[in-house]
């Protein structure tokens, strides 16, 4: 997000245009605003600071992915950035997390830990990446067992890893082979950790232990003999070598999790349905729907799936405050991206449209779950 000098007159103009143009300028101004104040040592009025954060997780919450991913950049070392802000940000897809998780000192230890046990993959590795990562940090990362993650700690030289840390990173690396170069760079690699090592890594790893340790080549082929044989007696008791699977509904648990933050801080709006769309993000859009409406998950994932009744979709939209005319749209955007579901051709989507009919919103989500559940 570049820098912009924005007036503060200019705010408000910018505060009522639903242009993203307008909207990067007003969060560039915001955060110009913020940087100003930091730099002069002053900190905001709490009234102003308290405005301040609302602005921004309203504005975020809509934003474009590239508008967010600039915020993300600049945001990453503020001392000053709101922590609701970060952590919604933190949980974002990786592109916009990645320098939050990387820099931000808003992230203590306890929001890198549920990081861990909340996001994906690819955020945990962004984790255990983080330079000067606590020993805390450290531990839960070696309890979580994430060959992925494991292996990324283990190339982060500035993680405060101890002595019994780097003994267990070695074991594991019998069963991980990922670890072992990493493991052969870390200074704090011990010439008996490295014999260790030595029996279950190629041939240039191998030289690498052995210049840079000095160590014994003909003793170490002793340690690789005892070692394969060993191997052969584990194969033999129905041992077999680890593999690495994405952990299934992963990307769907984090998603849930994040409208969850948005919704406890009030910011989970009926415009948030179509950032997830325009993303090709459709479990998100699921998910932010389901929390709308206080309807049950599955009964939206029915909706989406319907091979005949988009009219589901447009009563669930319909109870959450969609309008009409923006329907036909999210019916087009869920389609596009969920081969052709919910279908029901022109005809079903004329029938949905009728969905919003002059009644309540209460009333379409009643008849939704009615619906539904037919």
């Amino acid at each position: 997000m570049p820098t912009m000098s924005v007036q503060p007159d200019d705010l408000l103009v910018l505060a009522r245009s639903r242009d993203p143009a307008d909207r990067e300028r007003l969060l560039s101004g915001i955060v110009g605003i913020c940087e100003d104040s930091d730099a002069k040592g002053q900190n905001l009025d709490p009234v102003v600071k308290g405005l301040v954060e609302s602005i921004f997780m309203a504005l975020v919450v809509e934003a474009e992915h590239d508008i967010r991913r600039r915020l993300a950049d600049r945001l990453a070392t503020a001392a000053w950035a709101p922590p609701a802000l970060v952590n919604v940000l933190a949980l974002d897809d990786i592109e916009v997390a990645r320098p939050i998780i990387a820099a931000s000192p808003i992230l203590k230890d306890e929001d890198l830990i549920r990081l861990l046990v909340e996001a994906t993959i690819e955020h945990q590795i962004e984790v255990a990446r983080r330079p000067r990562l606590s020993n805390t940090v450290v531990q839960a990362i070696l309890s979580g067992d994430e060959p992925a993650v494991l292996t990324a700690l283990a190339a982060n030289d500035t993680a405060d890893i101890s002595a019994a840390d780097m003994r267990r990173l070695v074991e594991t690396s019998r069963r991980i082979a990922a670890l072992r170069a990493p493991l052969v760079r870390h200074p704090k690699l011990n010439s008996d950790l490295a014999s260790q090592l030595y029996a279950w890594v190629g041939q240039s790893l191998r030289s690498a232990i052995v210049s840079r340790f000095n160590v014994d080549p003909e003793a170490l082929e002793t340690a690789i003999a005892e070692a394969a044989s060993e191997a052969h007696g584990n194969v033999g008791a129905g041992n077999a070598p680890t593999v690495v699977w994405e952990r299934e509904g992963e990307q769907e648990e984090m998603e849930k999790r994040l409208i969850d933050k948005l919704s406890d801080a009030g910011q989970l709006r009926p415009g948030y349905l179509l950032r997830a769309l325009k993303e090709k993000r459709l479990s998100l859009f699921e998910a932010a729907l389901a929390r709308l409406g206080d309807f049950e998950p599955a009964q939206i994932r029915k909706a989406v799936a319907s091979p005949d009744k988009p009219e589901l979709l447009g009563l669930a939209c319909a109870a959450v405050g969609i309008d009409r005319g923006a329907f036909p749209t999210i019916l087009a955007m869920v389609r596009d991206i969920n081969e052709g579901r919910p279908g029901g051709g022109d005809e079903g989507e004329r029938r949905a449209i009728g969905a919003f009919g002059p009644f309540a919103s209460d009333i379409a989500a009643t008849a939704f779950r009615k619906a539904v559940a037919g």
